[in-house]
C-alpha cells in the first residue's frame, strides 16, 4: 500500500508512536511518505526509517496515496482539505483531550469538530476520546490500537540509584516521572507530600522538566517536604527499579506512558482515575478520584505500610501488562484498517 503519515510538532509520545508504526510498515513492504516539521522528523529519527520525507508545506501536493493517516487534531486539520480535494481516504488519531476554557481550548474544540466530520475513520487513544468524536459527528470512531512500550534494562543498580537521591534503605521511594506542566497536576504531589510530612520514611522523587520546575522546587523547599526534583532523565528503567511506588497525578491522560512503564516494571502504581487510565490498568493499580487529596493519601499510606500489598499490586501490574499488544500487533491492526478504508472509497 501507499500510505501517507502526517504529523505536526511532537517531542513525546506521538512522535515515538509514528516512528514505531512507520518502521514496521516499511519492513512489511509498504511505501510510506511522512509529512512533518524538520524538528519533529529529526527528533524521532523519522528520516532514517526508509520512508520518503516531505515538509508540511508539500502536503497540498499529496497524491497517489491509498490512505492518509494524520496524528493529532492539527495534523488532521491540515490533511483534511487536501484529502477531500484529492479524493483520498483519511484517518485521524486523537491522542489528547482538549482541556481548559481559554481561547486555545476553544480553538482546539473547533479543530476537533473539523477533523471529526472530515475523516472517514477516527481513532481515539482512549474510550472517552472515541465517545467525544462520536458526539461531534465522526462517521466511524474506534479505539486506537496502541502498543505497550519496550522497557529497557536498568543501567544503574537499585541501591546506587537510591543512594544518589538520598533515599535510605528503610525509606519508601515514591516516583513521579512527568513533564512539569499544568496538565500533570504536580502540585498534588506536593499536597500529598505535605500531608505525610510526619512520615519521614516517605521520600518523593519527581523526574522531568518543564515550565513549572522552578515553581515546584520553590514550593517544595518552602514546605520542607521530602521531595526531590531531579530534572529530565532518559533511563526510566533505572528510576523504576529504584522506586517502591509510582505516582501519577494528571488531570487527564489517554494511556499514560509512565503508567505503562510502571506496570511493565512491576512497580505498584497510584494514579488519578481519569481519561483512559482505568481501562488501561484495570484493577492492577490503586486509583483515586481527581482532586481528592485525602483519598490519594489514604491509598499511598496503605501501600507504603505494607510490602506485601505492594508486591501483590506489582504482580497484578505485570500480569495486566502481559496482555497489552506489542508494536507488531498494532501495525497489523492498522494495516487491516487501512485496507478497509482504501476499499471503501
Amino acid at each position: 500500500m501507499r500510505i501517507g503519515q502526517v504529523i505536526t510538532a511532537s517531542v513525546g509520545g506521538i512522535g515515538r508512536h509514528v516512528a514505531s508504526v512507520v518502521t514496521r510498515l516499511v519492513q512489511r513492504g509498504h511505501a510510506v511518505r511522512i509529512y512533518g516539521p524538520v524538528r519533529t522528523v529529526r527528533a524521532h529519527g523519522l528520516d532514517d526509517l526508509g520512508a520518503d520525507i516531505f515538509p508540511l508545506g508539500r502536503l497540498p501536493r499529496l497524491a497517489g496515496a491509498d490512505v492518509v493517516h494524520a496524528h493529532g487534531y492539527k495534523a488532521g486539520a491540515l490533511a483534511a482539505p487536501v484529502c477531500r480535494l484529492r479524493g483520498l481516504p483519511l484517518t485521524v488519531t486523537w491522542h489528547n483531550a482538549v482541556l481548559g476554557s481559554g481561547w486555545q481550548a476553544r480553538a482546539g474544540r473547533l479543530l476537533q469538530i473539523l477533523v471529526a466530520r472530515s475523516a472517514e475513520l477516527t481513532l481515539g487513544a482512549s474510550s472517552d476520546l472515541v465517545v467525544e468524536a462520536q458526539r461531534l459527528g465522526a462517521r466511524d470512531a474506534r479505539l486506537a490500537p496502541v502498543a505497550a512500550p519496550v522497557l529497557g534494562v536498568p543501567e544503574v543498580p537499585r541501591e546506587d540509584q537510591r543512594r544518589e537521591f538520598g533515599v535510605s534503605d528503610g525509606d519508601v521511594m515514591i516516583l513521579t516521572a512527568s513533564r512539569l506542566a499544568p496538565q500533570k497536576n504536580l502540585g498534588l504531589v506536593l499536597d500529598i507530600a505535605r500531608a505525610v510530612r510526619y512520615r519521614p520514611e516517605l521520600f518523593f522523587v519527581i523526574a522531568g522538566d518543564g515550565p513549572q520546575r522552578k515553581e515546584l522546587a520553590e514550593r517544595a523547599r518552602a514546605e520542607g517536604s521530602r521531595v526531590r526534583l531531579i530534572g529530565h532523565r532518559d533511563d526510566i528503567a533505572s528510576l523504576l527499579a529504584a522506586a517502591d511506588l509510582a505516582l501519577l497525578t494528571s488531570t487527564w491522560e489517554a494511556r499514560a506512558l509512565v503508567a505503562q512503564e510502571a506496570l511493565l516494571a512491576g512497580v505498584p502504581l497510584i494514579s488519578t482515575r481519569v481519561g483512559g487510565i482505568e481501562e488501561l490498568v484495570g484493577d492492577a493499580a490503586a486509583l483515586f478520584d481527581r482532586g481528592d487529596t485525602e483519598q490519594a493519601v489514604a491509598k499511598l499510606l496503605e501501600l507504603a505500610e505494607s510490602p506485601g500489598r505492594r508486591a501483590a499490586l506489582g504482580a497484578a501490574g505485570l500480569a495486566r501488562a502481559a496482555n497489552w499488544p506489542d508494536e507488531d500487533q498494532v501495525v497489523e491492526e492498522l494495516v487491516a484498517m487501512y485496507r478497509e478504508l482504501a476499499g471503501s472509497i
